[in-house]
């Protein structure tokens, strides 16, 4: 489980609690936020970003591809309708032929976060009052 915890009153800083892990997140200063840490959909380009390069590392891996070197970009906005819009642009190193690159690019589709992010979802919201502290 996830759980986002405000650090101070009146702000947007948010403590991001998984697992034994925490990091900050935040709005912008033009938003009205302390600048502390990634937006949160700064965080969800990371997702996409990060879950893209682990699913490649680990198909280069499998099929003995040095893959070193490998990033991968995404930009995030959402268009004049609301709708989310992902750039993701992956670096290959240079050592790769062109078949390569191109199973990179399907496989690069297969990642979990691509899959959720590309599919409809289901939210299931419910609410409680905070414990007393």
């Amino acid at each position: 489980m996830v759980r986002a915890r405000a650090i101070r009153e009146g702000g947007f800083t948010h403590r991001i609690e998984v697992g034994a892990h925490s990091l900050i997140a935040d709005e912008p200063l033009s938003a009205g936020g302390a600048d502390a840490g990634p937006s949160p959909t700064e965080l969800l380009a990371a997702s996409l970003a990060s879950c893209t390069a682990i699913t490649l590392e680990m198909y280069g891996d499998r099929h003995g591809w040095n893959l070193g070197g490998l990033t991968v970009a995404v930009d995030y906005r959402r268009d004049d309708a609301g709708v989310a819009q992902f750039a993701l642009a992956i670096s290959a190193p240079a050592g790769l032929d062109l078949e390569q690159r191109r199973k990179l690019a399907v496989i690069a589709a297969k990642c979990p976060v691509h899959r959720a992010l590309a599919r409809p979802s289901a939210i299931e919201i419910s609410t409680a009052a905070a414990a007393a502290a």
